[in-house]
């Protein structure tokens, strides 16, 4: 049915050789593996009554938890790692009637799918582990009897985060704690994930204060670095079980690239526009299609176009098509995923927030519209298709950006590439000054505790001693602030502020201070639910925002420069080019908006918001005298070179470090006062850092060398999305000078090659 449907489309005279290849992906039979000893007679009944055979790697987790390891299960989507862990922590329970379980999932959307499959297996098994959730949503007079009652609890890092000052009210849950299972574990890293690693800290500190020793187990998507993860994550060491015995059928995965639109070959189609048509096809195919986009504006644009599209084709499809993202109230995503799973949708339109192991059964057919950044990425989208053994088509359509174009043209690059490896950063001092500070509210603080934060445990002290947030007892350190810690301390970011949207007196959705800036600054477009609605106000001192719902056919992007100071440089290679790597302040100066419709700018409007100020941590280079007059002899543009260079370096360092381009920040100045010299600085996009520059850093000639291979192998004259212009640069992609950026990157790499021989 799928090899038809792809030779159907080629025959469509919409088609422009769009397919620039077809991986086929073979399907796998079962490998089954075998216990080391029976299971408990309820829990092999219900395997028996639904006809499961463990596989493989399913049978290698439990055996390795019943021996009393810290497990992390590294394998695809839909291999049923939930099983994995669901029967070793059941077994515990029949063999201590006071044992307790917590699991912890990075959503809410999460958390309720797999309370359904927890609570089914008790039901078919007669163990009463009387699961619950606890989480923001609890209601309040449910709480006292599900810490006291309920054998295994699910909740979030966010809800965790808040229960621990309390946890002497979990005193009995915590004293019996025999699993602590982490679910999604490849979804803890940068900001996020060194923020959940002090967490998970805090959380064993208490533990160990009530005289538990919880075993971990984890289960990930496939990363490079499993175990150093695992162990980052959580300070513990782990067996790592990463061969997947599960089965799978045949998937055809076709990298799409948009058509060119003009004679000289440098502007395609619109990606949004492609993907909205494939989507259509696919749906008239009678093919259920998950549609994954890299924003939540575009999940909402692409479903409003599709919408449109089949009340002129299909009327009655219309309202079978629905956006999903965060933001959205739980019971309307709950309802998303049970239509979707009944077979009720036949098309959803979702940012990655689906990429997660929610049930919403098989589905023929996944859209990833732009690469989503990350290899591990691209392959849990694609795992939504296909969970049965039948046939499924994953489609990745290109953006016209220098990753995505590197990747249609070198398609053997993305299937052979190993999976990335996810970054954690212990070291970062905003975060463990804020974790520290957390910890000395819930139990003072001794000498003891350096083992759960031994980076930065002396330094946070200290400089929480100095901004009188603890002082020194004889018990220890206890916190002496006003403020509720928690409340304080954003697991999402560094920044602890988030704007409140409203619409007519009633609550929309919230956002962080950052997206803010540009989604509900005045007169900008915030799409909801598929419809629009136009910021009035965006005030800065009650940190809300107010919005009118208008229909509009346009979008709109804030446009800002940046201003780099080096404050401290931790490292610098020192040979014939000077490379640093250290702390940066940056300035955000957002001084515009443009309103777009599709693709093309319509106006433009200036913005007043007083500017963003940060740490961070970035790399910066010089540019040697002798390149910059080269350059200026062969009368070429130098800043538009290493504009360029730069916007070309952004686009590729996502291959090295677990990133998105949006994670990154950068500038090319033809003199810094800083440096002295010519330079370009690339910088993590976060407060203190999340350790991408410090991978680009060790990888820099590397980095260089994809570069200059993505600039040299670019059809184009002079330059264009598929290469060297960026969609987030603040100077509307002016100066560039390809031939420049070209000249810089050889000069670079062989002045560097002739300092090393």
């Amino acid at each position: 049915m799928i090899d038809d449907y792809i030779k159907s489309i080629k025959k469509m005279a919409s088609y422009k050789k769009q397919i620039v290849h077809i991986e086929v992906i073979k399907p796998q039979e079962a490998c089954f593996g075998e216990l080391e000893k029976p299971l408990p007679e309820s829990i092999q009944n219900f395997l028996l009554n639904r006809n499961i055979r463990l596989y493989s790697h399913q049978a290698e987790a439990i055996n390795k938890a019943r021996q009393g390891k810290n497990v992390v299960i590294v394998t695809p989507t839909a291999s049923g790692k939930t099983l994995a862990f669901n029967i070793p922590v059941l077994e515990a329970l029949t063999q201590d009637k006071k044992a307790t379980a917590l699991y912890l999932y990075p959503t809410k959307a999460l958390t309720n799918d797999q309370l359904k499959v927890l609570r089914e297996m008790e039901k078919e098994t007669g163990i009463k582990a009387n699961s619950n959730v606890y989480d923001g949503d609890t209601p309040a007079h449910q709480r006292s009897s599900i810490r006291e009652n309920s054998k295994i609890i699910l909740s979030n890092p966010y809800g965790l985060h808040q229960y621990l000052p309390w946890h002497y009210k979990w005193r009995t849950f915590l004293q019996n704690l025999k699993f602590i299972i982490i679910d999604e574990a490849h979804k803890y890293r940068g900001i996020f994930g060194s923020n959940v690693a002090m967490l998970i800290r805090r959380l064993l500190r208490i533990c160990n204060y009530y005289g538990s020793d919880p075993q971990i187990i984890l289960s990930s998507a496939t990363i490079a670095n499993p175990e150093e993860h695992a162990t980052k994550l959580t300070g513990k060491e782990f067996e790592i079980i990463s061969t997947d015995g599960a089965p799978r059928g045949k998937k055809l995965f076709i990298f799409w690239n948009p058509p060119f639109i003009d004679y000289t070959n440098t502007i395609r189609r619109s990606t949004h526009q492609e993907t909205k048509d494939l989507l259509t096809l696919n749906i008239l195919n009678n093919l259920q299609t998950l549609c994954f986009t890299t924003s939540r504006q575009m999940a909402e644009l692409i479903t409003r176009w599709t919408r449109e599209d089949f009340y002129k084709k299909s009327p009655k499809l219309a309202n079978s098509v629905t956006a999903y993202r965060a933001g959205y109230l739980p019971q309307e995503r709950r309802e998303i995923e049970n239509r979707l799973k009944n077979k009720n949708l036949v098309g959803v339109v979702s940012t990655n927030a689906l990429e997660l192991g929610i049930d919403i059964g098989s589905l023929d057919s996944v859209i990833i519209s732009g690469y989503p950044g990350t290899v591990i990425s691209t392959w849990q989208q694609a795992g939504r298709a296909g969970r049965t053994n039948a046939d499924s088509l994953v489609s990745l359509i290109a953006f016209q950006n220098p990753l995505d174009q590197y990747f249609m043209k070198h398609p053997k690059d993305f299937f052979g590439r190993p999976h990335e490896q996810a970054i954690i950063d212990l070291h970062n001092r905003y975060i463990s000054l804020a974790h520290i500070m957390c910890a000395s509210c819930e139990l003072p603080i001794t000498e003891n505790d350096r083992k759960y934060f031994p980076e930065l445990f002396t330094e946070s002290l200290e400089a929480l001693t100095q901004q009188n947030l603890v002082r020194k007892t004889p018990r220890g350190w206890v916190y002496s602030g006003t403020a509720r810690p928690v409340e304080v301390v954003n697991l999402e970011s560094i920044s602890d502020k988030t704007i409140t949207v409203t619409c007519n007196g009633s609550l929309l959705e919230t956002l962080a201070l950052t997206k803010a800036y540009e989604e509900v600054h005045e007169g900008a477009v915030l799409l909801h639910q598929g419809e629009t609605y136009i910021s009035e106000q965006l005030n800065l001192d009650t940190l809300t925002a107010k919005v009118r719902k208008e229909d509009v056919n346009y979008y709109t992007e804030a446009l800002k420069t940046v201003d780099v100071a080096i404050k401290k440089t931790n490292q610098e290679k020192e040979n014939a080019i000077s490379v640093g790597v250290g702390e940066l302040a940056i300035t955000e100066f957002y001084h515009e908006y443009i309103l777009k419709t599709y693709d093309e700018v319509v106006d433009r409007k200036p913005l007043n918001l007083p500017p963003l100020t940060f740490s961070t941590i970035g790399i910066w280079f010089r540019i040697p005298d002798e390149i910059k007059n080269e350059i200026e002899e062969e009368r070429l543009d130098f800043e538009g070179g290493i504009h360029a260079v730069e916007h070309a370096m952004i686009a590729m360092a996502p291959i090295y470090a677990m990133c998105d381009r949006w994670d990154i920040g950068g500038l090319s100045t033809s003199f810094h006062s800083d440096t002295g010299h010519a330079t370009i600085f690339i910088y993590d996009g976060f407060e203190g850092g999340i350790g991408i520059s410090e991978v680009l850093y060790d990888k820099i000639k590397e980095l260089w060398e994809k570069t200059l291979n993505l600039i040299e192998s670019c059809e184009c004259e002079d330059g264009c999305p598929s290469c060297i212009y960026s969609p987030k640069c603040g100077n509307e992609n002016k100066p560039l000078d390809k031939k420049a950026a070209s000249i810089i990157l050889k000069k670079l790499l062989k002045i560097n090659s002739e300092s090393h021989s």
